[in-house]
């Protein structure tokens, strides 16, 4: 008997203890989790498709949010953690996706008002504060169906003396209808969009080319998912030289209906020049000697640029279309020596950017190499065509293999020699890829 009245008690213990670590509600337990990691984007007039500040407004979502942080959907975040140590890594905590997984499970209760955490003061519209704006002059007409090429538009700066920026924030005007956009600053002698009439807005080749030569930077970048861009690492900026002017790029998508838009950009400046400038490059390493040919389900394309002076690496973000399955990050040294410093899937709803925790140093002569996979399948559900020729091209059914990367250098460095193509950036056209196969 003795032995039986241990076993109960011991299972009556067991029970007490699984019904407590299953006791999870949502005012305890639950809210706090989303408050952390998801409210920045899902409530009303964010990015996301619901709400979820309030238990009503959660509660119907229970299985799917278990579902999404189960598989990892869930905050988008698409770094392999075995490649680079990030600042914004936006993945759960194991303990986090155990708390939601239980609620779900477990009848998802609403719990004590009590134990609620304060609501989070969220402000309307701008996450920074911004002490300039620049916005479109006009607003942008958009048919109802059909492509809509990328649009250009030139906005004069008035800017009377240089300029430090240390945030922006680019918000669309309408989101229902800008897929992503940047805005850029046209220092005074750039010869990209010359001649171009402030307002009006050009697409396509009547802009002229963008060449990093001319120290064009991108200034304010919204993609689905990003957020403001801090360029404050360890007191760096970034630099409006005075008499600069600016160009809002748009990716526009039809909606179904006759619509505007007026997107913007928020500027945080300081005041006193700093040492170290923050440095975005156009889309560099860039593969515009890309083919992927049809059908096929992993087409590998390789990029390379090399660095000219001596800089900090500091931010990744990189760039596909709706082919684009993976990207890498690799830097061969001066020395010879390899480094993978950034590996992940790729999802074009979600064009995220990668702050490293550190800056890596890159003397001058390190090639940066950008490895990117493609599936041309009809395997592929976002495939427009698996019958086609892939090449190099602005649409969602072209493709891009680059990389916008954040440098850190001194003020006065000289931005002709930042980054320039080399290897197989530099091979001809026709040929599947460029593959690693053919570095050297």
């Amino acid at each position: 008997m003795r032995t039986l009245r241990l076993a109960l008690f011991g299972s009556l213990t067991g029970m007490a203890a699984f019904a407590a670590s299953n006791n999870v509600t949502f005012n305890k337990d639950v809210l706090p989790v989303l408050q952390k990691n998801c409210q920045e984007c899902h409530r009303t007039g964010e990015v996301a498709p619901m709400s979820l500040l309030s238990y009503s407004e959660a509660r119907p979502w229970a299985k799917g949010m278990k579902a999404a942080v189960v598989s990892q959907k869930m905050p988008p975040w698409f770094a392999d953690p075995k490649y680079g140590h990030f600042s914004n890594d936006r993945r759960l905590s194991a303990e986090d996706i155990d708390i939601l997984t239980k609620w779900a499970d477990n009848g998802a209760a609403e719990g004590d008002a009590k134990d609620k955490p304060a609501p989070i003061a969220f402000t309307s519209g701008w996450k920074i504060k911004p002490d300039m704006i620049i916005e479109m002059p006009e607003a942008f007409n958009l048919p109802a169906k059909g492509t809509i090429n990328y649009q250009y538009i030139r906005v004069k700066g008035n800017i009377t003396e240089d300029l430090w920026v240390t945030a922006a924030e680019m918000r669309p005007g309408n989101p229902k209808v800008v897929h992503h956009a940047k805005m850029w600053v046209l220092p005074q002698g750039s010869k990209w969009m010359a001649n171009a009439v402030p307002g009006k807005p050009y697409e396509g080749m009547e802009t002229g080319k963008n060449d990093q030569m001319d120290g064009n930077d991108i200034i304010g970048k919204f993609n689905p998912g990003l957020g403001p861009q801090s360029f404050d690492i360890g007191g760096s900026a970034k630099l409006i030289p005075k008499g600069s002017d600016f160009v809002f790029e748009l990716h526009y998508t039809a909606a179904g209906e006759p619509l505007t838009d007026i997107s913007k950009v928020g500027l945080v400046l300081q005041k006193n020049a700093p040492l170290t400038r923050y440095y975005l490059s156009p889309g560099t390493p860039a593969a515009l000697n890309m083919m992927i040919p049809p059908g096929e389900g992993d087409q590998e394309v390789v990029a390379e640029s090399t660095v000219g002076v001596d800089l900090k690496l500091t931010y990744i973000q990189p760039h596909m279309h709706v082919r684009g399955k993976d990207y890498e990050v690799r830097l061969i040294y001066p020395t010879g020596e390899s480094q993978v410093v950034f590996k992940g899937k790729w999802d074009f709803e979600w064009q995220l950017g990668y702050d490293l925790k550190e800056p890596i140093v890159l003397p001058k002569g390190t090639r940066i190499i950008t490895i990117a996979h493609y599936d041309n399948s009809p395997n592929n559900k976002w495939n427009p065509d698996a019958k086609s020729t892939v090449l190099w091209g602005p649409q969602n059914w072209d493709e891009m293999q680059s990389g916008f990367l954040g440098f850190l250098m001194p003020v006065n460095t000289d931005l002709n020699k930042v980054l320039r193509a080399s290897g197989v950036s530099l091979l001809p056209k026709g040929k599947p890829g460029p593959t690693l196969s053919q570095l050297k």
